[in-house]
């Protein structure tokens, strides 16, 4: 029997609002309007929530720490890049704040361009950027699950190395899961060895089952040598009440983005990655795909997770969210603004749909 899945919202870290029509609001950032959102997703029915990274918005471990000393059972998906963090010095901080909240830390581990130069990092061209990659997530699991690692490689050296405090085993779980995005070649064949879960962005129905499969196949012919790929999905979701009225609202929010009233703020300002280019790719096949997948607000500032909406009634978004988990997706981040009006709706609405 496969286990149930786990549906995770965003927590947007940064100075500016989120960027799907909505409004600025001054303070968007405060630790009191955040942890507002992460008390409302343990009420409502959510896991935790992905917080994001990037330089030029505030640290993503610091705010991470300070939402679970507020909380008891929020689990954050903190977002790490290889570079800004060494392997050690990280595998530290995550099992400290793991062993301090009682094992509710989960990493995504960011490969994607950043203001390298800002924190006195570097990086040479794709191949080197995921090898880099690659030896950070191996590393890290290894100071999480071994004693004395000594490790010497093109990227990262440890000597004798022993993290404190010790990781206690909950169940089957042995460490933090390790979550990981991109769609080049180079990326997946890093997920394919190295992943705990595998994050898509919203494409079509068939493009993920033929991403799921190529991954699968390729972790065989790579001989990965860790428990089985695990796929998760990170979305914008658009919920009202009916069909029509998400409807409405969606396609007031993309005009709203085309006039440039909204702002065009995204993540992915520093180069358009391969996952980007495939979701921007999607809008020359039809504003709407399969059921209810919108690409349009990629065409007016729409980034990463804003780039398509799944939009409906509460009905039109678990019917379509229940397609990906027959695919073999299990872990849900979702998201829409004004984020704790969402989180409260669609916990409301759509998670009892689903759970």
């Amino acid at each position: 029997m496969s286990k149930p899945s786990e549906f995770l919202w965003y927590i947007p870290n940064d100075t500016k609002a989120g960027h799907r029509g909505d409004a600025s609001d001054p303070d968007h950032n405060s630790l009191d309007t955040l942890t507002t959102q992460a008390k409302a997703l343990e009420e409502h029915g959510w896991k935790g929530a992905l917080i994001g990274t990037g330089w030029g918005r505030p640290d993503t471990f610091t705010l991470a720490t300070a939402l679970v000393a507020r909380t008891t059972s929020f689990e954050p998906l903190i977002a790490v890049r290889p570079g800004y963090w060494k392997p050690a010095n990280f595998a530290s901080s995550a099992a400290t704040l793991d062993h301090l909240s009682g094992g509710r830390v989960r990493v995504n581990v960011v490969s994607g361009p950043d203001e390298l130069a800002a924190y006195g990092d570097q990086e040479g061209d794709q191949a080197q950027r995921y090898a880099r990659t690659k030896e950070f997530m191996r590393l890290v699991r290894r100071l999480w699950t071994e004693e004395n690692v000594t490790f010497n490689g093109e990227h990262f050296q440890v000597a004798n190395s022993t993290v404190a405090p010790r990781l206690v085993p909950l169940g089957d779980r042995r460490h933090p899961k390790l979550y990981f995005g991109g769609a080049s070649e180079a990326a997946e064949r890093v997920s394919a060895t190295e992943a705990d879960v595998q994050l898509f962005w919203g494409e079509p129905l068939d493009g993920v089952r033929e991403r799921i499969e190529r991954l699968r196949t390729l972790g065989r012919a790579l001989d990965r040598d860790l428990p089985p790929l695990e796929f998760g999905l990170r979305i914008t979701t658009l919920v009202r009440d009916t069909t029509e009225q998400a409807w409405a609202d969606a396609e007031a929010k993309v005009v709203k983005m085309a006039e440039g009233a909204a702002g065009s703020w995204q993540d992915h300002r520093h180069g358009i990655a391969v996952g980007q280019q495939r979701l921007l790719d999607l809008a020359a096949q039809g504003d709407v795909l399969d059921d209810n997948l919108y690409t349009a607000p990629g065409k007016f500032g729409g980034g990463g997770a804003g780039t398509t909406w799944l939009v409906g009634s509460a009905e039109d978004v678990a019917r379509s969210l229940r397609k990906y988990e027959d695919l073999g997706i299990s872990y849900f981040v979702l998201s829409d603004t004004p984020y704790l009006a969402e989180i409260k709706r669609q916990g409301t609405q759509l998670l009892p749909l689903l759970t």
